[in-house]
């Protein structure tokens, strides 16, 4: 059996919010959504549900005594079929009961750009598979990140009865835009000119994905390719939304056809 600290890649002092950290980090890595290894997931779902807990951390770093060796092969079998698999002495033979668990489940939400720009309360009807209905309240964190796994405690299968309810991993897919495209947290979209307004300069107006308008100077002699910040007009932080992205403006500069005579004599005049 693995090692729980192992398989989440932390040190046995690692804090409750060290545990929390390497869990959503691998669990975002390996989650059978995007190709990871079931079993590997399953691992580290393990792990995390271990020591996560204070109570269940402190019985994984301090296990109780167990005999071994002290009885020949099979001997502990006997007892299994003479008293249907309830030794008579306890734990003498190092058997412990595992309390039976509710599985988790994996759900994909899909919402806009915009939803994660402001953050959404999504209210879901979903069945379990014991068969109830369940309404699932979800509140979506302003800045969240395309692919990001969300974990529901104890809202998930629900079907041993009497046994703790399994988690609901929820991943977020953001669907795609048609004017921004997002890196981390910037946004980008193209801005088109001319190469005379590249060459002149031009006050432009861009739209936020808040709906804010904003004049943006183009500088005389602005080269092709070139790349505009705007700081703060980007998404915000997931983990503080006070703080947010920059709004990237890629230039797209054009070459305006030459129709007559009359504009290239004009031209040439200008460019001699």
């Amino acid at each position: 059996m693995s090692d729980h600290y192992t398989t989440l890649g932390i040190q046995r002092s690692a804090s409750a919010d060290d545990i929390k950290r390497a869990y959503r980090k691998l669990a975002s890595q390996h989650h059978p959504d995007k190709g990871g290894d079931v079993a590997k997931f399953q691992q580290i779902e393990e792990a995390y549900r271990v020591l996560s807990d204070p109570q269940s951390r402190a019985q994984y770093d301090n296990p109780q005594p167990q005999f071994h060796g002290g009885m020949p092969p099979g001997f502990e079998d006997i007892f299994s079929n003479i008293f249907g698999g309830n030794h008579p002495f306890g734990d003498m033979f190092g058997r412990r009961n595992v309390p039976q668990r509710n599985r988790n489940l994996n759900m994909n939400a899909s919402i806009t750009l915009e939803d994660a720009f402001n953050g959404k309360d999504l209210l879901a009807n979903i069945r379990l598979p014991s068969g109830r209905e369940h309404v699932l309240e979800i509140k979506i964190p302003p800045g969240i990140k395309e692919n990001t796994t969300m974990r529901l405690g104890g809202v998930g299968d629900d079907s041993i009865p009497n046994a703790p309810r399994g988690d609901i991993f929820l991943t977020v897919q953001i669907q795609p835009h048609d004017v921004f495209r997002r890196e981390n947290d910037d946004l980008v979209q193209t801005v088109h000119i001319t190469c005379i307004d590249a060459m002149l300069g031009k006050t432009v107006e861009i739209n936020t994905i808040d709906g804010k308008t904003l004049a943006v100077e183009i500088e005389p002699g602005t080269q092709p390719g070139q790349i505009l910040a705007v700081q703060g007009y980007g998404m915000p932080n997931m983990r503080d939304a006070r703080f947010r992205g920059r709004m990237l403006l890629q230039l797209d500069i054009s070459i305006p056809r030459v129709e007559n005579a009359h504009q290239i004599q004009v031209l040439k005049q200008l460019f001699p």
